[in-house]
């Protein structure tokens, strides 16, 4: 796939003395609230929380991590375990079949739903695949050699955890291949199957799996023929594997898709614990289907943006040049429009994406381009009335695309008459005008940051550094920065200055209490946990040192509120209900957790939330309306059935967090606010 390698007395003295008391408390009184308001951003907000953290791993679902979760207490949760389709020790539970994937005959046009005459079942599982995850320690990247290599790199690693970054190798001669480590790799049975085991300890690095627009979709196999009460909407979760092996000829995972880790026997502990102790969503969704970059857009934005001139204006993208992408220079320009319908005598491959990693846009309002009717009719046959939200003439990004500024600001300019001359800016999106949270925070003086993992490198990269101690600027996330596609941060040096920071900043600013009322915090890709390039053991590392940091500081501690999300589930396969709201998904669950003193006690929250519930929580405790008129914070609060917390009955409908907390009945919201979905903007 292509992808990125990628924040503050008068006296008077007369005969009312007992008055003028009373009058100069009150005065003080109010002061004080004034000097707290804006020491935290400047604005009231509707609860005990004045500082909300962001943190941002990647690419896990939630039954790929919780899977096998048990929660505490009398709480009851929807996982693999729960359906009896594993058992507490990952073996086939059972229920197993329910989650049984299956091969679908070669169709003419792209599909997301399929037929069910047309679909055999696996008699085993595609076996899964070292899929890129690095073979032997390196001088120059993860796993290193020893910590002497990685400390200078990763300064937020606590010394003892430093050794994370030198093991986890597989050992391999290779990248790509079978997974031997393992168990019975080889001959699984049709279904998920727990990823660690004798062979193949947690802290090991894992292959990773494809995670696209397109893909994910037809993966989630979604039809109303197949719709019941509990699944109103059809998704069956059961074309994960053979998305995987036949959308084109490369190595993509192959079976990794239905890997599942076990927090019983040990993984994810640190996680875990926080699931143990504060409040857990199992019915948390990516907000988009597809992978990390467009994601984060929605996190940023609550919708996506699109190819323009760089002022705002739709324009179709341009071709490719074949040279620009390693094919002969006698293979035709490629477009960057995505066309998913497969090539003759193909089951699966895409027309114009001869690499299975290109076809970036899509005209979704135009149901003559390929793959749009599957989608378009499908939302059209839904039990509830819902909106494609494609704006005419605009081809939006559904795929991994650098953003339009570089790190240090320098606007990139794929639109330009006169492209770079090695075609290198084509994979860069145009300046984006679409309205982000971090413009309605400004407009109120609230203030806020962007953290990014390695963000200071990466500026003096886009300088032209040549210092070893800013290679790491490398893995800082470019298409993870939501701000950074924004000409409205970016175009403006002052804004950069003020919001765009580097992760090292972050602890700074929690140890000097200046921290802003809204973070984003994104840890570089050594640390963010993304398959085969980082560990999940790295980034609860990472975690654990910001909450360590945080806990130092207990009046601080006491009015943040951290949202610890996934971006995406990076084609892990999940079991959870899937409400669509638009073209763009909503996508499969991932994990997401709350830490927080009113989120404490291991409750699992079954309201249905996605990644703008989050600009949702925002926008309602500091009193902001939605960021436009088509962004998805518009869509009210769900209320879901009384038998059935998961799924909304008032379809399209996305909460805001407020069920994840126990405020009590002492602010200015109440029970009756939070059952209807009154946000009381203003």
């Amino acid at each position: 796939m292509l992808s990125p390698i990628s924040t503050r007395r008068a006296t008077r003295v007369g005969l009312c003395a007992s008055a003028s008391v009373a009058a100069m408390l009150a005065f003080g009184l109010a002061a004080h609230a004034e000097d707290d308001d804006a020491r935290h951003g400047g604005a009231r907000t509707r609860t005990p929380i004045k500082h909300v953290i962001t943190i941002i791993p990647e690419n896990r679902s939630f039954d790929h991590l919780f899977g096998l979760y048990k929660p505490r207490h009398d709480q009851t949760i929807s996982n693999l375990l729960s359906k009896g389709i594993l058992k507490e020790d990952g073996t086939p539970g059972p229920n197993f079949s329910k989650a049984a994937q299956f091969q679908v005959l070669p169709q003419p046009k792209y599909f997301v739903g399929a037929d069910a005459m047309a679909k055999t079942p696996y008699v085993t599982l595609p076996p899964p695949d070292l899929g890129g995850a690095p073979n032997v320690q390196s001088d120059t990247a993860a796993p290193f050699k020893n910590t002497a290599e990685a400390a200078p790199l990763e300064p937020l690693l606590k010394p003892a955890d430093l050794v994370l970054l030198t093991t986890g190798a597989t050992g391999f001669s290779g990248t790509e291949g079978l997974d031997t480590r393992v168990t019975g790799a080889a001959h699984l049975p049709n279904g998920p199957f727990q990823l660690t085991g004798p062979t193949l300890p947690y802290d090991a690095y894992t292959g990773d799996t494809t995670h696209r627009f397109f893909q994910m979709w037809q993966q989630s196999d979604c039809s109303i023929a197949n719709a019941t009460r509990r699944n109103p909407t059809g998704c069956l979760n059961d074309l994960y594997p053979f998305v995987i092996t036949t959308f084109s000829t490369a190595d993509n995972g192959v079976g990794n898709s239905m890997a599942v880790l076990n927090v019983n026997r040990g993984d994810a502990p640190f996680l875990k614990k926080l699931a143990d102790e504060y409040t857990l969503s199992d019915n948390f969704h990516q907000a988009i289907m597809g992978g990390t970059g467009p994601n984060h857009v929605f996190l940023g934005t609550g919708d996506a943006v699109f190819f323009s001139d760089g002022r705002g204006n739709p324009l179709p993208p341009p071709t490719i040049p074949p040279a620009v992408v390693g094919l002969p220079p006698t293979f035709p320009p490629i477009s960057l429009v995505a066309n998913p319908d497969p090539l003759p005598g193909t089951n699966n491959r895409y027309k114009n994406d001869p690499l299975g990693a290109l076809g970036e846009y899509v005209n979704c309002s135009d149901k003559t381009q390929a793959g749009v009717p599957a989608i378009v009719d499908y939302l059209a046959a839904l039990p509830y009335e819902v909106s494609s939200n494609c704006a005419a003439g605009h081809f939006y990004a559904i795929n991994n695309f650098f953003p339009g500024f570089h790190p240090d600001g320098r606007p990139a300019n794929p639109a330009s008459a006169h492209p770079a001359s090695d075609g290198s800016d084509i994979f860069f999106i145009p300046p984006s005008n679409v309205r982000t949270i971090g413009d309605a925070l400004n407009e109120k003086a609230i203030s806020w940051a962007y953290y990014g993992g390695a963000f200071n490198a990466a500026v003096n990269l886009a300088k032209g550094s040549t210092n070893p101690l800013d290679a790491i600027g490398a893995a800082y996330c470019q298409i993870c920065n939501p701000f950074q596609y924004a000409s409205s941060t970016m175009g403006d040096p002052a804004q950069r200055a003020a919001h765009l920071k580097d992760l090292v900043d972050l602890v700074d600013a929690i140890d000097h209490n200046m921290l802003p009322a809204v973070s984003f915090v994104k840890p570089d890709g050594l640390l963010d946990g993304h398959p085969a390039s980082s560990k999940l053991g790295l980034f609860e590392a990472l975690l654990k040192n910001i909450l360590d940091r945080l806990h130092a500081n207990p009046k601080l501690e006491a009015e943040t509120a951290v949202f610890i999300v996934f971006d995406e589930g990076g084609g892990y396969y999940d079991s959870g209900y899937i409400q669509p709201l638009d073209f763009f998904g909503d996508g499969p669950r991932i994990p997401f957790i709350v830490v927080s003193p009113f989120s404490r006690g291991g409750h699992v929250v079954h309201t249905y939330y996605d990644h703008v519930s989050i600009l949702k929580f925002i926008e309602r405790n500091w009193r902001l309306k939605p960021l436009t008129a088509r962004s998805r914070d518009n869509l009210p609060n769900p209320v879901a059935h009384e038998d059935d917390p998961y799924v909304p009955r008032n379809s399209p409908a996305i909460g805001d967090l407020f069920e994840m907390f126990d405020f009590g009945r002492d602010r200015d919201h109440d029970d009756d606010d939070r059952q209807h979905g009154d946000r009381d903007r203003g």
